[in-house]
């Protein structure tokens, strides 16, 4: 998912006095129904007239250093002439920022007052007219709203594909039409603008949820690269955030080749399918009947559109179950998948050509580890409920581990949100939720071999929310439990 960014608002310059000059969009308060009609308006600006073409050039790059040209988006400051039989000729003028008037010598600078000198150019009146097409999102919704909604406009909004994701908050609800249309046509590479009607996860244990459709077609069938990866799926039936990208990139990084790795809460896999790719094992699991199918799976029946191009199906093992109960599941599959011989073949990179005649090499066997290396916990708004599951994940099995091999405990890296309070406040409250579950307090840090938790800032969510990743090593105590 991407974010609009702000787009240009308009043109800001300073008159002879110092203060601020903007060409602003007609004044359209409270339209709830775009009339992109009313959004034509006409502007005395002045003109530089230069006589002879071949100084155009000079001209502009003159004017340019001192800011007197007109700037603005879609708008070519260079036009013809406005008189008709000037512009017959091949005349051309430049126009120049509001602050110079045609009539005011003091408003010229230098380069003007030279060239006028010079007889080379004259300054003239020139009538710009601006259509809808020439104002951005933000200037047309400046003149729509309310004056006590000024400064508010609602931007960043969330994009998935073609598809734009609103979340408006209440004030601007009877506006949404308008939002969505402008949307569209200020940003035409997207199709369909929706609206969040409820809260992620309120409604759906998929963490779905309840949208209306304000412009395009119901239609949410999207395609989204992620970390050289290619999600096909319907954003109405399954989870994504594009907003998450950095976190997924993040933790892939501390993935390595040959590893095992366990994604709890896979969604369709923006940690497993890039994780695969760099020939990491992974087990990834979601209650999500739909975004089961959307993963990667290594029977063939089940094969979806990303299995092509993402080439990670030897990697990337999907599964539809609890989360919960999958912790202990995990951990038996791929000890036996180990003991089975399981593994994947790699073929090395090769050309073949006339410079590198040799044949391929054969391809390399990597076997699967008997052991996870990590556990990914992407549901923050519940995983520190499922930490108690760890206990007792590799009871009976402390041979497969340190100091009896160089193997080490997995590091769990569970989501979690956490009141935007304090940095110490936040982390000491994490703290608590892991020894609540695990019955072990864990010191906050970075050395994961000294039974530190390191917690890590993600992103905000909300002005009051903040979301988490708390990374930490099984406690041995914990992992060779008992099982309940």
């Amino acid at each position: 998912m991407k974010i609009i960014a702000n787009v240009k608002f308009g043109v800001n310059v300073n008159d002879a006095n110092g203060a601020m000059i903007q060409l602003r969009a007609p004044l359209a308060r409270a339209m709830t129904t775009l009339d992109r009609s009313l959004f034509s308006k006409t502007f005395q600006l002045a003109a530089a007239s230069i006589k002879d073409n071949r100084n155009i050039s000079k001209y502009r790059t003159q004017l340019i250093k001192e800011k007197r040209v007109f700037d603005r988006i879609n708008v070519d400051p260079l036009r013809a002439h406005p008189d008709e039989s000037a512009a017959g000729k091949g005349r051309k003028c430049l126009l120049l920022t509001p602050d110079v008037k045609f009539d005011s010598t003091s408003t010229w600078g230098p380069t003007l007052e030279e060239g006028t000198k010079a007889d080379e150019l004259e300054i003239i009146p020139y009538d710009l007219t601006l259509g809808y097409d020439k104002w951005t999102y933000h200037e047309i919704m400046e003149s729509i709203l309310p004056e006590e909604l000024q400064g508010e406009v609602p931007s960043g909004f969330n994009t998935v594909g073609d598809v734009v994701h609103l979340n408006l908050r209440d004030q601007f609800l009877p506006y949404k039409k308008v939002i969505a249309d402008l949307i569209i046509d200020k940003s035409p590479r997207f199709r369909t603008v929706i609206n969040k009607i409820d809260n992620v996860g309120t409604e759906s244990a998929y963490r779905t949820f309840s949208y209306e459709v304000l412009a395009g077609p119901d239609d949410l069938n999207v395609e989204v690269k992620e970390n050289d990866c290619i999600f096909k799926f319907d954003y109405a039936k399954v989870y994504w955030n594009s907003k998450l990208e950095p976190e997924h990139t993040r933790l892939v990084r501390k993935f390595q080749p040959g590893e095992v790795v366990c994604d709890l809460m896979a969604g369709i896999g923006p940690f497993a399918v890039p994780a695969g790719r760099k020939g990491v094992f992974v087990y990834a699991n979601d209650m999500n009947p739909e975004s089961y199918k959307r993963q990667i799976s290594e029977i063939p029946l089940q094969q979806t559109a990303n299995t092509e191009p993402n080439q990670v199906d030897q990697f990337v093992r999907p599964f539809n179950e609890d989360g919960l109960t999958f912790i202990h599941k995990a951990a038996d599959l791929v000890r036996e998948a180990s003991e089975a011989g399981s593994h994947a073949l790699v073929r090395p990179r090769h050309k073949f050509s006339r410079s590198n005649p040799t044949p391929a090499p054969e391809p390399v066997r990597v076997p699967v580890p008997p052991t996870i290396s990590h556990f990914v916990m992407n549901l923050p708004g519940s995983a520190t409920t499922f930490l108690h599951r760890f206990r007792g994940v590799y009871a009976g099995r402390e041979a497969l581990f340190a100091p009896h091999t160089a193997t080490k405990l997995p590091v769990v890296h569970v989501h979690c949100f956490a009141q935007k309070a304090s940095d110490e406040g936040a982390r000491s409250d994490i703290v608590e939720r892991i020894y609540e579950q695990i019955g072990v307090r864990l010191p906050v840090g970075e050395n994961l071999d000294a039974g530190e938790v390191d917690i890590y800032d993600v992103r905000d969510v909300a002005p009051n929310k903040r979301m988490f990743c708390a990374s930490f090593r099984v406690p041995p105590e914990v992992a060779f439990a008992p099982r309940g």
